[in-house]
């Protein structure tokens, strides 16, 4: 099984994209792939909006995605600072990255359901 390293914006319209993380790594999965959302993660327990936060929680992440075997861009709403640096990290290790769009099942479901769970999802 391949780990995949999932980058997708997060900030703006935080719910929506939180329900577009969820489905990228749903499209992950499905393609028989190990994956590593780190900015779901993170934020759980880290303020994004604290920017000592935030860079602790991007440096964590780095550390965890230099074991990826390659980094999935997803690109549906378009490319994020942080996912530049995702991907200039990615870059430096020498890990392949490979740019993404939801397939249009999956994209249909963005504002479906709630944020706060999967529920929504209908896989």
């Amino acid at each position: 099984m391949k780990l995949v390293v999932l980058e997708s914006p997060l900030a703006g319209d935080f719910a929506r994209n939180i329900r577009y993380a969820r489905l990228c790594a749903l499209d992950c999965i499905r393609r028989g792939e190990g994956v590593y959302a780190s900015h779901l993660l993170m934020t759980q327990f880290l303020d994004d909006a604290d920017s000592e936060e935030r860079k602790a929680g991007m440096e964590a992440g780095f550390a965890w995605a230099a074991h990826g075997d390659l980094v999935a861009v997803y690109e549906d709403l378009g490319i994020s600072n942080g996912m530049k640096m995702g991907m200039d990290n990615a870059v430096t290790r020498g890990q392949p990255i490979e740019i993404r769009r939801l397939p249009a099942d999956l994209m249909a479901k963005l504002d479906v359901g709630p944020a706060s769970s999967t529920e929504g999802i209908d896989r």
